[in-house]
């Protein structure tokens, strides 16, 4: 019997080695596999959507516009950082490229998951593509509509895997609300043999609990079915890596007015190349066919832009004080507002926050101000008027800064930046020297306002103290 059981099995296995019906082709043996899922990466899968989707609606004519009309133009950035166009607008191209290369970096890890080859070859052919404009399978989408129904695509799925979080961690909160009930229940039924009232509210409550999380088990479900959890791994990471390719190709034509138009007009007003001349690699080059020519041989494209990026000497970003100086700016901009709530606890918060660099002048500007009488009202309305106007241009770069630090840094690059601000718009590039400068200007005015202020409030007491005096003279008299 056994022997015979033996024979078959190998009967079996020979015939299905030589089973006629199964594809000569791989590629239809490949095709009948099931595809993997995107599963619990959805999550991670949907920010890197959203950020690439962020960056696309950067790169819309309408903000193009206003990064060449107004980001370069603002009046800190031309005092602090430099009033050269085209260098500024390198930064901001610098940035743009370094955002996408991010991307790419996160997209390329979860290429490597892929089934398809082509796409776990995604860093190289992105690279390639950076350096050269060579697109071997045509990935960037150059239809405009086609463009407008796969981003629609996208931020539904997105909407939906947010949504679906939400009510998984809602039905684990249910979960773990019946477990805790289902123990105390337990408990107390060790601790009382007979059943009471008690028990029979446990009882009913176990039984809320249960059908919420039955309702919630189907939300649950439903949403996995419609948004990214439940879709073909590879057919995601396609729709991620082509429109990887098609931010960059847009960013080519708004920087370098290289490639197809995509998916917008793009007036003549909505490039930020310079017509004449190119900035490159740190120096300009005569024209757009040099830098095509160059691309061609194949520079290193992400290397040469986001070098960019690097701080010159005497900046804030080298000094690593951008951030420090943001929050300094900041808190006096508000003791400036409110000069009468300055207390002497915050002041010496204040001067301890300055870095020694700031003291030493601060010291030098108020040497012969000592025993001075803050009492000029007419001094004192200039120093606020000249106040104003430098924290008309200073202030908008740090609170930039503050913005750009929550969105941007390294320890929130996994957030989706919530605003267009730009390095090139806050204090990472200033100039140490002026920065300093214009901070100890205001906080030399602050002072002056700050004691004016004070004299002001004790003169008014001292007043309210005569008068108070006089009427009780007059009333005992």
């Amino acid at each position: 019997m056994a022997l015979e059981t033996l024979l078959i099995k190998v009967k079996t296995a020979f015939s299905h080695s030589f089973n006629p019906v199964l594809p000569s082709n791989p590629k239809k043996l490949f095709l009948k596999t099931k595809p993997k899922n995107v599963g619990v990466l959805a999550f991670e899968i949907a920010g890197v959507v959203s950020k690439l989707l962020h960056l696309w609606r950067y790169l819309s004519d309408a903000n193009i516009i206003r990064l060449r009309n107004d980001a370069v133009s603002l009046e800190g950035v031309l005092k602090l950082i430099s009033n050269d166009e085209p260098f500024l607008l390198s930064l901001a191209r610098a940035e743009f490229i370094d955002s996408i290369r991010l991307i790419a970096d996160s997209v390329s890890r979860l290429s490597h998951k892929c089934y398809d080859p082509n796409l776990r070859s995604f860093h190289r052919v992105f690279t390639e593509f950076a350096n050269s404009g060579f697109d071997p399978f045509m990935w960037t989408f150059a239809c405009p509509k086609e463009i407008e129904d796969k981003r629609k695509i996208l931020e539904l799925y997105v909407s939906l895997t947010q949504t679906l979080r939400k009510e998984m961690e809602e039905l684990s909160i249910l979960e773990n609300g019946l477990k805790k009930t289902l123990l105390s229940h337990n408990n107390s039924n060790e601790k009382i043999e007979a059943f009471s009232s008690s028990t029979g509210k446990d009882h009913h409550k176990i039984c809320g609990l249960q059908n919420k999380i039955l309702c919630q088990k189907q939300e649950v479900k439903e949403l996995k079915e419609k948004s990214l959890w439940n879709k073909g791994y590879d057919g995601v990471v396609l729709l991620l890596v082509r429109f990887c390719f098609t931010v960059l190709a847009r960013v080519k034509v708004v920087f370098f007015g290289i490639g197809p138009c995509l998916s917008r007009s793009l007036s003549a007003s909505a490039t930020v190349y310079p017509s004449a001349t190119t900035f490159v690699s740190g120096s300009l080059k005569s024209s757009k066919l040099e830098l095509e020519k160059r691309e061609d041989f194949g520079i290193e494209f992400f290397e040469s832009n986001c070098k960019l990026l690097k701080p010159e000497q005497n900046t804030l970003g080298d000094s690593a004080l951008a951030l420090h100086y943001a929050n300094l700016v900041i808190v006096t901009e508000k003791m400036i507002k409110s000069p009468h709530l300055v207390g002497i606890e915050a002041r010496n918060d204040l001067y301890d926050m300055l870095p020694s660099s700031i003291r030493s002048s601060l010291r030098s500007r108020l040497k012969g101000s000592i025993g001075f009488c803050a009492s000029d009202p007419v001094l004192s309305c200039e120093w606020k008027e000249a106040l104003v106007r430098i924290l008309r241009w200073l202030s908008p770069l740090a609170h930039n800064m503050i913005k750009w630090h929550n969105e941007r840094s390294f320890e929130h690059q996994n957030l989706v930046p919530k605003s267009n601000v730009l390095l090139l718009q806050t204090l990472f590039f200033a100039n140490k020297d002026k920065t300093e400068a214009a901070i100890t200007e205001l906080l030399v005015g602050l002072n002056y306002i700050w004691r004016f202020e004070k004299e002001m409030t004790a003169k008014a007491l001292f007043q309210c103290v005569n008068f108070n005096g006089l009427l009780n003279f007059q009333k005992s008299s």
